[in-house]
């Protein structure tokens, strides 16, 4: 994708595989990163009893789709104190790459249903086999191709129902200049001080 000119997106939604994890973070450092919360959910759901289970899990997507990530982490810590003895384990899931799991609270309230799972993706899986399963032989890579670029196709007319305002897009510029701030932070990039910055400073000292 790189090699084919995509540059750092605004996010990048994967599950938990160290391997997907570790290319998001190299590959496109200037991207938020987000935890498929349909894979969480289910992992939380393995880790507690059945009759547990109903109330942590509103108590866990209390958190995870807060208004903001302010407000995520405080229920999430209400959360590790009410359950972090009994049940460490799920609190330990909980809280694992917990920062990740509220990415998607960064954008606008009317995206993060499409953006907090990798379920478009896995939809699109789901329509191969589909296809795959009646089809005795592929006849090849490019009837192969064909088949998947159909199904991208269909999937692409889902994710345009998506409308953006302009007030959104206003949100979305505001995050991608903050992931950049945050990323040039991180490497210790430190942005130089414009002349006219200069100036002032320069004339500010003059007077004292």
């Amino acid at each position: 994708m790189k090699r084919r000119g995509l540059n750092d997106p605004l996010l990048m939604t994967s599950d938990g595989a160290p391997g997907i994890i570790k290319a998001i973070e190299v590959c496109f450092p200037r991207a938020a990163r987000q935890r498929c919360l349909a894979h969480r959910m289910r992992n939380l759901a393995a880790k507690l009893p059945e009759d547990v289970w109903p109330e942590f899990k509103v108590r866990a997507q209390a958190a995870y789709q807060a208004p903001s990530r302010a407000i995520a982490r405080e229920l999430a810590a209400g959360v590790v104190a009410d359950y972090g003895r009994k049940y460490d384990s799920a609190v330990a899931c909980f809280m694992d790459d917990f920062e990740a799991c509220i990415a998607h609270l960064r954008f606008p309230v009317t995206h993060r249903r499409a953006i907090r799972t990798t379920n478009l993706l896995e939809r699109l899986f789901v329509e191969e086999r589909r296809r795959l399963k009646i089809i005795p032989n592929a006849f090849g890579e490019r009837a192969v191709l064909k088949l998947m670029f159909g199904a991208l196709i269909r999937a692409a007319e889902r994710w345009r129902s998506i409308k953006v305002t302009e007030f959104e897009r206003r949100q979305i510029t505001a995050v991608r200049k903050e992931l950049d701030q945050e990323y040039e932070a991180a490497v210790g990039l430190v942005a130089k001080p414009s002349k006219d910055e200069f100036n002032v400073k320069i004339s500010s000292k003059s007077r004292t």
